[in-house]
């Protein structure tokens, strides 16, 4: 569902698909780097890609993207319309059949991939972006932002497949990891290689 003056809008520098949560998570630092993300994105001339609803980080980081003048492109299944709550306010809002559909359009039109503090459909998202880009289906960067040292556990446990020799260092470096979303994803854009990405500035 495009914004009816959507064709007017100047292209955007770069297309960041967030994975997080649906709600607020219990620290607060959740809260404050969702948002701080979406000021980035939208600060920088961005485009958040994202799953389209409105409730926890994800209403969270898509208001700070619109409120930062950036652009916001929300995919959710038919299914989730209710349950998730649609972000009516996102510049394009497409509702699509399947889950399936919805992570083909976000992976499609992003540049790079980010993943905040979320539950099963967040991991769910981000090992198979990451899988996927072992694979060859893609080279965008991918990134983490650990934020109140959320992902901290899974992390020790994948360097565990490392020492098992379930994995190696190469997969695990496809991933970059930070805790500061003004560091993180200035990282991420120009890892990318777009252009202009190096004169994008933390904030």
């Amino acid at each position: 569902m495009p914004a009816p003056d959507d064709t007017m809008l100047p292209p955007p520098a770069f297309s960041v698909c967030v994975y997080c949560g649906s709600r607020p998570g219990r620290s607060t630092l959740h809260a404050e780097h969702a948002r701080a993300t979406g000021r980035w994105i939208g600060s920088h001339g961005g485009r958040l890609i994202y799953g389209g609803g409105r409730n926890g980080l994800m209403g969270m980081v898509a208001d700070a993207t619109l409120e930062s003048g950036g652009t916001v492109v929300g995919v959710i299944p038919e299914a989730l319309v209710t349950q998730e709550v649609a972000h009516r306010a996102c510049t394009e809002l497409h509702v699509v059949a399947t889950m399936h559909e919805r992570k083909r359009m976000m992976a499609e039109r992003a540049d790079v991939f980010l993943a905040l503090a979320g539950g099963i459909g967040t991991f769910e998202e981000l090992f198979e972006t990451w899988t996927w880009r072992q694979l060859g289906y893609h080279d965008k960067p991918i990134g983490i932002l650990n934020s109140a040292g959320y992902f901290d556990a899974l992390l020790a446990f994948l360097r565990s497949s490392v020492e098992q020799q379930f994995m190696n260092d190469w997969q695990m470096n496809l991933v970059q990891v930070g805790t500061e979303p003004g560091e993180l994803l200035p990282a991420l854009v120009q890892a990318a290689g777009l252009p202009g990405a190096d004169r994008l500035q933390a904030i």
